[in-house]
């Protein structure tokens, strides 16, 4: 069943405003929902559906001008396209009419190039020599020679070696572990048992030349005092 333009335009404009009557029964709703003013949000409501209609039929439901002038610009459209059908259905009468169609050159099919010949891979470099192990260091040589030593204190006890100058309660420790407990053994020795001495006081190495133990050795193995030692029996060292 056809329908007229205006029944179509009525129906439009239907559709649209009931559109808008929702639109604006959602704005009062929403009003009433977050405590405004009654009447306010009926007016308010009531503004926004009728704006809400204005713009919706004017941009959706179209006028009987608007309609004839979509229908003449569908004929003048039609009228331009005419020609050129027409050409073009002429032109395919005419190629059909010819005995044969136009002739295509066959096409020869290119030879495929051929493969490029693989190069023959390099040869590994040959892997180099293990190099000899470095020959163990010669072991150092011994430091002048080992004075001789006691296994203990002799029968009157150990000498107090803390009366020697640079000779501390672990350094005198030391020395009573390397077999030295009296000052006699001490000033007896010789610059090559001095040298020993030096390297083997471990954390207290050259202590013996440096404060030329064997000078004080000798003072006080003979019962006499040395400046030092002096002090040190009077507790002031």
């Amino acid at each position: 069943m056809n329908i007229s333009r205006s029944e179509a335009k009525f129906k439009c404009a239907i559709f649209w405003w009931a559109i808008a009557a929702v639109i604006g029964l959602t704005v009062v709703a929403f009003g009433n929902l977050i405590g405004l003013w009654a009447l306010g949000s009926f007016i308010g409501g009531a503004g926004v559906g009728i704006v809400a209609g204005l713009v919706l039929t004017m941009n959706f439901c179209k006028t009987d001008a608007e309609f004839k002038a979509e229908a003449q610009a569908r004929r003048e459209a039609e009228a331009a396209r005419k020609p050129y059908l027409e050409a073009n259905a002429a032109k395919e009468i005419k190629t059909a009419e010819k005995p044969g169609g136009p002739k295509v050159a066959p096409t020869v099919p290119k030879s495929a190039p051929k493969p490029a010949a693989a190069k023959p891979a390099p040869k590994p470099a040959p892997a180099p020599a293990p190099k000899p192990a470095p020959a163990p260091a010669p072991a150092a040589a011994e430091v002048g020679k080992r004075p001789v030593a006691l296994s203990g204190p002799r029968a009157g006890g150990a000498d107090d070696l803390k009366l020697i100058k640079g000779v501390g309660p672990k350094l005198e420790k030391l020395c009573n572990e390397l077999g030295f407990y009296h000052y006699d053994q001490i000033s007896a020795w010789t610059a090559d048992e001095v040298a020993w001495v030096d390297e083997h006081l471990e954390g207290f190495k050259g202590r013996v030349s440096r404060d030329d133990w064997v000078a004080q050795a000798k003072i006080l193995a003979a019962g006499g005092e040395t400046e030092f030692s002096k002090r040190a029996s009077e507790g002031e060292a």
